[in-house]
């Protein structure tokens, strides 16, 4: 019996945002009802072209609904280019995790993301990329390739857990197998660098930081400050208050803020003051 986060329970039994988008920027549908699991993801933006609204439609297990549930949550506030660079562990990250056997719940979620934003931009393909592989579950070797680079895969059984390949008759666990020999050969490439960070988690704890360690000093003498963005390890702030046009703002961001999110978030940051 698989065990589940209080989180993943929680958004299982109380979906958010369940239904479709009004007037959607962005919509994509992944998976099928014949393959056991099915998601519709679609968003808005606002005026500031940021995701002001965003809703699923899914079939499939607790985790599918789940991981669609905790990803419209997510994206919420973030501009197109931020939920781009959301990853499958992002998703379960942010629910605490997931059972290994559904992490390709958390990939569906992922795929449905990326696919609403190639909608929106104008860049979808009608045709899936790469050849077939798993017939049962409609899975290409493309599909397979990524989720062994970007998840550090090194069985047939992994995979079947991120992508579902493999799952049904099994007759392409040879060509998994082939699969993973090739990139075997040419070093499988490790998950991307996240040491216990994914960029979720840095924009949370960069957020968390600010509010309990930072703005309440601040505001001591007056000052304030507002987190307009977080590009990569760039953190871009506007200051508000005494804070705002003193001169010696320019070492408070840099002595103190950046400072302090070094020490309690991640050591390369960079605060930078944008306008308000």
């Amino acid at each position: 019996m698989w065990e589940y986060t209080e989180k993943v329970k929680d958004h299982f039994l109380h979906p958010r945002n369940v239904g479709e988008v009004e007037e959607a920027d962005g919509v994509a549908e992944v998976g099928s009802i014949a393959c056991g699991d099915a998601l519709r993801f679609s968003f808005r933006l606002d005026e500031n072209k940021r995701i002001v609204e965003a809703k699923f439609k899914t079939f499939g297990c607790a985790s599918a609904i789940a991981a669609a549930s905790a990803l419209t949550e997510m994206v919420k506030g973030m501009s197109v280019e931020e939920a781009s660079r959301i990853t499958n562990q992002d998703i379960a990250d942010y629910l605490g995790g997931l059972p290994l056997e559904k992490m390709h719940c958390s990939v569906m979620g992922r795929e449905a993301l990326e696919k609403a934003i190639e909608d929106y931009r104008g860049t979808a393909e009608e045709k899936p990329e790469g050849k077939v592989v798993c017939e049962c579950f409609g899975v290409t070797d493309k599909e397979i390739e990524r989720a062994v680079r970007e998840n550090a895969l090194r069985t047939v059984e992994e995979i079947t857990h991120y992508t579902k390949a493999g799952g049904g008759c099994g007759s392409c666990h040879g060509a998994i197998e082939e699969i993973l020999a090739t990139l075997g050969r040419e070093g499988i490439p490790q998950a991307p660098s996240r040491p216990g960070l994914s960029n979720i988690r840095k924009i949370r704890m960069i957020q968390e930081t600010i509010e309990r360690e930072i703005r309440p000093s601040l505001k001591k003498d007056g000052g304030d400050i507002e987190l307009v963005d977080v590009v990569g390890n760039r953190v871009l702030v506007a200051t508000r208050g005494a804070c705002a046009g003193c001169v010696a703002s320019a070492q408070t961001l840099k002595h103190f803020v950046e400072s302090k999110l070094r020490e309690l978030v991640w050591p390369e940051l960079i605060v930078e003051e944008v306008s308000p």
